[in-house]
């Protein structure tokens, strides 16, 4: 382990080295590489350097107690001696972690599509709530988001709204963002004070670029339409909107948000590329669906995930069976405490599955 660490902290090194000299710097792409990697490398050297200071503490405690003969000194090396035994096991553990393979999606912009399930009304004003959620998380962490596609009520609501996210580590944290979620809450509408329960679904998909999904122009179906409203209502009197349709695997995205023809199909061709990588990834990990079963994130999208309950102010993952009163706050955007959660439980259930090989291999 120490060997991997000593060569991720000097290829950190390397790059910051790297990215102070004006060749690089006046290479936007090369930059921009070079910034993602040192970003996914930061937690690593940050945690293994904390972790050498623990040690390197430790040994100086140890010669106190060695070597000193005073009494009260000795007394006081013993106490923080286990606290720091109790951090260096801490670190060792979250370095362990740290060095388990990262999915090679983690560090790509992302789609996410979220659409009202059960509850009708409810529910759209739901699938409202969760795209202000994931808006207002966004801003909080330095990313930037753009709708691609939207389809909305008219009351505030929306029957399916698609947009995407970019920045550093953003499908590393939204991946486990996929799933049911349910709301249980009383409607305005509701005069007799009864709980209603709808739900809506999250897909959350790794953008591809188009070196990485191939799509033949002759497989595409590109059909124009005219743009409307909630109820109908036209938006403009062009055939501005887009509908694609992938032929070989039928699957269809439209996009009429924006007034040019051309604006809207880019759109569409984002969210058809990242829907083609999410099948071919989800093809993949059905073929090794033995591995795939234990790890948080990555199950049934028709898998009820977690629980937005208005009347107790609580908000429930299923998953980790972690429960928070801390509803408003969440739905503000404050996703951090769950997605570190989330994310821990995943890269412990990896290490395990990692060890177990281990072990598998060294009796065999």
């Amino acid at each position: 382990m120490f060997g991997r660490l000593e060569s991720v902290e000097k290829r950190y090194e390397e790059i910051s080295k790297k990215m102070v000299r004006p060749d690089v710097a006046a290479n936007p792409d090369q930059f921009r590489k070079l910034t993602q990697e040192l970003h996914g490398l930061e937690e690593v050297v940050t945690t293994y350097r904390h972790y050498r200071d623990i040690t390197g503490g430790l040994e100086e405690v140890r010669d106190i107690l060695q070597n000193s003969d005073d009494a009260e000194l000795v007394e006081m090396a013993h106490m923080e001696q286990q606290e720091l035994q109790q951090k260096e096991a801490d670190l060792a553990g979250k370095l362990k972690r740290l060095l388990i393979p990262k999915d090679p999606n983690d560090s790509k912009n992302t789609v996410v599509e979220i659409r009202a399930g059960t509850g009708g009304e409810e529910a759209a004003l739901f699938a409202a709530d969760l795209y202000r959620m994931y808006t207002k998380y966004a801003e909080s962490q330095g990313w930037k988001t753009e709708g691609l596609s939207s389809n909305s009520t008219g009351i505030g609501g929306y029957r399916e709204v698609v947009f995407s996210v970019s920045g550093n580590d953003v499908y590393g944290r939204l991946k486990y963002e996929g799933g049911v979620h349910r709301v249980q809450r009383i409607p305005e509408t509701e005069s007799s004070g009864r709980i209603h329960t709808s739900a809506a679904s999250v897909a959350v998909l790794p953008e591809a670029k188009e070196v990485e999904i191939a799509i033949n122009p002759e497989d595409l179906k590109i059909e124009s339409f005219r743009s409307s409203g909630p109820g109908g209502q036209s938006v403009n009197t062009t055939d501005s909107a887009v509908r694609i349709t992938h032929l070989p695997t039928d699957l269809t995205v439209s996009c009429q948000d924006e007034k040019s023809q051309h604006k809207n199909r880019a759109k569409a061709m984002v969210v058809l590329r990242a829907r083609l990588l999410d099948r071919a990834v989800r093809e993949q990990q059905e073929k090794t669906s033995r591995d795939r079963g234990g790890q948080v994130g990555t199950g049934d999208r028709s898998a009820k995930i977690r629980t937005y309950n208005f009347p107790q102010g609580r908000i429930t993952d299923h998953r980790i069976k972690l429960s928070l009163h801390r509803l408003e706050e969440v739905l503000n955007g404050d996703l951090n405490e769950l997605i570190d959660a989330l994310r821990l439980a995943d890269q412990t259930q990896k290490m395990k599955t990692q060890e177990h090989n281990v072990e598998s291999i060294t009796t065999d």
